[in-house]
């Protein structure tokens, strides 16, 4: 490469550093139209296309960097992967992608790894298990691998030697990172065996582990600053003007409420009934309110109608991507109960599926989780109860503002009397009931949440009344739910 390429790439590079995207972006394309066969600007090009969301444009560059004999070609194919798996839902290329990717380096653990994890999104058990296992026999060192095979047992043939293998590896682990993953793995084992004190200490432990890995780019749980939230959201915080409200399909089906209680379930059993997609944790509205509305309250005011008509339109766009066909799409990102006013300014006639469970059951199943760590609530159980209480006052106040628009659908009802639980569900969203509820374990599509396992199993009771094995370990979660 020339100097001047050197140079040019340079500044362009300097110009991604800088958060500059349209810059950098013009910087690349005009360093192509004069190399067009220099590869790493084909690749830092797609890399920019991607973050800005133009993923056709990204996977043409990707390809234009391989073609340009591009080092480490398994790693484009890795990028080229996550496009078609995370953005375009389209499973069958992205497996494609990483095999590709293995063909250059058949040790490529990063491959190795995305192509289980596409594995389990599927429902592939022993595909998934196989390839955790090759990647141990490569670095048995590899502990989120490790992890990850541990988490794909089922909970009914807790293997001994497993546990103590996952207890040597928390003894030899480093990393915060680790060591969480590893704890929530061996809390998973052992309360699946019984052994409830020992497995409420190992995921005490992954808790302090996971805030540990974080404490450098999350900020902690602030109690003052999330009630000050609420409290102007239920003063009027979100509302004013509405979009038009045109009631074409795909229509949206929201569900929220928190998390781990019970929306993948809904979903599932919704997406097994004719017209209904399953869009899953669809990220629009958060990356929509982080990028063009925040700050959220202060810009709420100023959205006039035309703006909200083309903001839903846009998200109809979204909807289309999953499917073209269905009559209605379901957007199941719980916390998106945060911004229910802003939702219905949208989208005024949408109907919201609000998902419950008993309060106990709902906070110890967070805390029993490996959640994203942007979410600090979750690495504390009295936190977790703080949060959990103002989600409850927000969810009294939208009841009340959006009567007859949001249905509370209770995971513990459903799981003891599903036909009445979808009887009730279908009437409030005027989906025909059949009278059969959906086999959710039968079906093949990718779940893409920490329930994948547990909505692939029939319908069943163990979860409700979980919180009874650790009573006295909840006592004072007891108190902060105010129960």
């Amino acid at each position: 490469m020339s100097e001047v390429s050197d140079e040019l790439l340079g500044k362009a590079v300097q110009l991604h550093r800088q958060n500059q995207l349209a810059e950098a972006l013009a910087a690349y394309r005009d360093i192509i139209a004069r190399w067009p066969k220099l590869a790493d600007a084909w690749y830092n090009l797609a890399v920019l296309q991607r973050q800005t969301l133009r993923f056709d444009e990204a996977l043409a560059s990707y390809q234009r960097a391989l073609s340009a004999g591009i080092a480490r070609p398994e790693e484009v194919h890795l990028n080229r992967s996550v496009i078609f798996s995370d953005f375009l839902r389209d499973y069958p290329a992205a497996a494609a992608e990483l095999q590709q990717a293995l063909t250059f380096n058949p040790a490529y653990t990063p491959a190795l790894l995305n192509l289980a994890n596409l594995y389990e999104d599927l429902g592939r058990r022993a595909e998934a298990s196989s390839l955790y296992a090759r990647i141990l026999s490569l670095q048995p060192q590899a502990f989120e691998a490790l992890a990850r095979f541990a988490n794909l047992q089922p909970a009914d043939g807790i293997d001994s030697t497993l546990v103590q293998r996952l207890r040597e590896a928390l003894g030899a682990a480093t990393s915060a990172h680790d060591l969480a993953s590893i704890g929530f793995a061996l809390g998973r084992l052992l309360d699946a065996g019984g052994d409830y004190r020992e497995a409420f200490r190992a995921y005490s432990a992954a808790n302090r582990a996971s805030h540990a890995s974080a404490a450098a780019h999350t900020a902690p749980y602030d109690r003052g600053r999330h009630t000050a939230f609420i409290d102007q959201l239920i003063g009027g915080g979100l509302s004013g003007a509405r979009a038009n409200g045109t009631d074409i399909p795909p229509r949206p089906i929201f569900i929220v409420g928190m998390f781990r209680s019970g929306s993948t379930l809904a979903e599932q059993l919704l997406a097994g009934l004719p017209g209904v997609g399953g869009g899953g944790e669809m990220d629009f509205l958060p990356r929509l309110i982080n990028a063009e509305l925040n700050p959220i309250l202060q810009t709420s005011p100023t959205l006039t109608p035309e703006r909200l008509n083309s903001l839903a339109a846009r998200y109809r766009a979204e909807l289309l991507r999953v499917s073209t066909t269905a009559t209605y799409v379901t957007d199941k990102r719980p916390d998106n109960f945060l911004y229910l006013g802003l939702i219905k300014r949208l989208f005024p006639q949408a109907k919201i599926v609000h998902t419950t469970r008993d309060p106990l059951d709902n906070c110890l199943s967070i805390f029993f989780l490996h959640l994203d760590q942007q979410m600090s609530y979750a690495l504390n159980l009295n936190d977790i109860g703080h949060y959990y209480r103002q989600y409850r006052r927000l969810m009294a106040h939208w009841k009340s503002e959006f009567v007859g628009d949001i249905f509370d659908f209770d995971y513990d009802s459903l799981v003891k009397d599903p036909h009445c639980q979808m009887k009730a569900l279908c009437e409030f969203l005027g989906l025909p009931w059949s009278g059969i509820v959906p086999n959710v374990a039968s079906r093949t599509r990718a779940i893409k949440t920490a329930s994948v396992w547990q909505v692939r199993d029939p319908l069943y009771t163990r979860s409700s009344g979980r919180a009874r094995h650790y009573a006295d370990e909840l006592r004072e979660l007891r108190a902060e739910l105010g129960i």
